[in-house]
């Protein structure tokens, strides 16, 4: 397990942010803003609705991420949420989450800072993470992954009471040694993890794979579900 110091929180204007201070010394708005000349940011290629940037600072290589939103309700407000208190804004759920799975050793991205802007009844976000090196997204690496790596990284996040809200074939990483990260936790939670929770995000991943490869993605599937059954037994949980 891993220790970590606990996030320190930081007054902005209209706002606030919350920080790792072991990565980050001297927090400031500037971590938010890609336009920011201390973090030379590049845009992330694929993803991240034309708001992700790679970023590099005090605290390494990052990811920076403002929170915006998917589908009709964009057309309405492409990044404002309903503001339902400081610890509800989704960059500083995610933070949480992720310093709790980080600091038990989980095998996911290390948040390094996260923060809203209030206006009223409603808020906008980002999120800064570290930079996972060398990692493709196992929709393109599905012929070469392992699949037992896969369901292993998915067990652990299941035992650690952790449910991934949208758990997809973009949402699983490999790096070059084939070890498995999973990210974006966005509405994700703790909560109790009982088999049909389990069994509801191995589907979501099935549903994906299927779109992202068609049918010839059912034999991996079928393995990995396979492979995280005998992590079930080995645990006692079948």
């Amino acid at each position: 397990m891993n220790t970590s110091v606990q996030p320190e929180d930081f007054v902005l204007p209209d706002g606030a942010m919350r920080v790792d201070a072991s990565t980050i010394s001297d927090p400031g708005p500037f971590l938010f803003d890609a336009g920011s000349s201390m973090l030379n940011a590049v845009a992330v290629g694929q993803g991240g609705r034309q708001a992700a940037w790679f970023v590099q600072g005090e605290f390494g290589q990052g990811v920076l991420r403002h929170y915006r939103r998917g589908g009709l309700i964009a057309r309405l407000s492409a990044d404002r949420y309903i503001w339902k208190g400081a610890a509800a804004t989704r960059s500083f759920a995610e933070f949480d989450l992720l310093h709790f799975m980080h600091s038990r050793g989980l095998p996911v991205p290390r948040p390094l800072a996260a923060a809203y802007w209030r206006h009223g009844l409603s808020y906008r976000a980002a999120l800064l993470t570290a930079r996972i090196e060398g990692v493709k997204p196992l929709a393109v690496r599905l012929a070469l992954a392992d699949h037992a790596a896969v369901a292993g990284a998915i067990f652990e996040m299941h035992e650690a009471g952790v449910w991934h809200a949208d758990l997809n074939a973009y949402n699983i990483l490999l790096d070059a040694q084939g070890k498995a990260w999973l990210i974006d936790f966005d509405k994700g939670r703790r909560q109790a993890m009982p088999p049909s929770r389990r069994r509801a995000n191995l589907l979501r991943l099935r549903r994906s794979l299927l779109k992202v490869a068609g049918e010839s993605a059912m034999p991996w599937w079928q393995a990995l579900d396979q492979a995280y059954k005998r992590l079930e037994a080995a645990t006692g949980h079948v």
